[in-house]
């Protein structure tokens, strides 16, 4: 491939990301793929104000917060998205400017204005959106992680995330039904995985 992929993983918190990305990443792997496995918000200086926030979002008014996802989101594209692009890589990326669309949206932002102040960021070639009610996210945050719930993670705030993730109709969009097994859910990814790299080979998409 002359150009990378780049592929996001989105939906609430709860739903498995940080569990299927690197099953994916290994997959991909073992298929002779060269596979950048990264996440936002990173860990440079702006992924850390952002995470500072997680126990108090109310330190910055909801446009610093926004302003804050878009310098690292800059920093991220500059410095990791891009070059792997170039270098023909496949990016697998845990969360994106989806996310922001959704939770800042959630916020009050205007999520159409977040996505056009994107202009700087490359389109996903697919977004792995997996799906589960804001309820059963909680319950995992709070049964299987064993963690309380930070103030991106309330069952009411995320309850208008993902109404906002229901509403997206990019093409790009892939949704994945993320109440099931990991197995179930891990085998539904490469499938369409799969039909994106055999699509990209026979140059029908980019």
């Amino acid at each position: 491939m002359s150009r990378g992929l780049l592929i996001a993983f989105e939906g609430i918190d709860g739903t498995g990301k940080s569990t299927q990305l690197p099953l994916l990443a290994h997959y991909l792997q073992e298929q002779g793929y060269t596979v950048v496995a990264t996440r936002e918000p990173t860990d440079g200086p702006y992924g850390r104000q952002i995470r500072a926030l997680y126990y108090d979002r109310h330190q910055v008014s909801p446009e610093r917060e926004l302003e804050l996802f878009l310098l690292d989101r800059r920093q991220h594209v500059d410095l990791c998205i891009q070059p792997a692009l170039t270098r023909g890589d496949i990016i697998l990326t845990d969360r994106y400017f989806f996310s922001t669309a959704a939770y800042q949206g959630a916020a009050g932002c205007d999520p159409e204005d977040i996505f056009k102040r994107h202009d700087f960021a490359p389109q996903p070639d697919m977004v792995l959106l997996l799906t589960l009610s804001a309820a059963e996210s909680v319950a995992r945050i709070r049964e299987l992680r064993k963690e309380s719930v930070n103030d991106f993670e309330q069952q009411e705030q995320l309850e208008k995330v993902a109404a906002l993730f229901a509403s997206f109709a990019h093409e790009c969009i892939v949704r994945i039904n993320a109440d099931q097994p990991v197995d179930a859910v891990q085998d539904s990814i490469r499938r369409v995985v799969r039909q994106l790299i055999t699509a990209k080979r026979m140059g029908c998409t980019g």
